[in-house]
């Protein structure tokens, strides 16, 4: 069956995993969910993830952080959706929550938290924010 929108579908497994306090969930692999990955464990809101062979498909097995028993992730939303894009220059980039936050950005350099695409001088499509 296809998918719409996979990013959607991975912040979803993950909003629902730490509801039920799992201490990992399973996604279907894509470059895409790997770079947002890497960003999550860069930014210290995840463990890390390991992308495993299974059944011929690759998955990505993501370690959820905890802490005093609390997830790490306290919220986790989606900005922009397949169908309403969002996109903003380097200069009007999202504060989230005076910078406790991040929002995950899409650049022609890559996919990066919203403080390096300020010191990299770039701009993009805002994928989520993570607070």
């Amino acid at each position: 069956m296809a998918m719409n929108d996979p990013l959607g579908d991975l912040l979803a497994r993950i909003r629902n995993a730490q509801m039920r306090n799992k201490g990992s969930v399973t996604s279907p692999s894509s470059k895409l969910r790997e770079s947002v990955l890497e960003v999550l464990k860069s930014e210290g809101y995840i463990r890390g993830y390991t992308v495993t062979e299974r059944e011929g498909r690759s998955e990505i097995e993501i370690e959820l952080k905890y802490f005093d028993g609390e997830p790490v992730i306290r919220e986790i939303e989606r900005i922009s959706k397949p169908g309403r894009r969002v996109y903003t220059s380097v200069k009007n980039l999202p504060r989230i929550n005076n910078g406790l936050g991040v929002a995950i950005v899409s650049t022609p350099k890559g996919v990066m938290a919203d403080h390096d695409a300020r010191d990299a001088n770039v701009g993009g499509e805002i994928l989520c924010t993570v607070f």
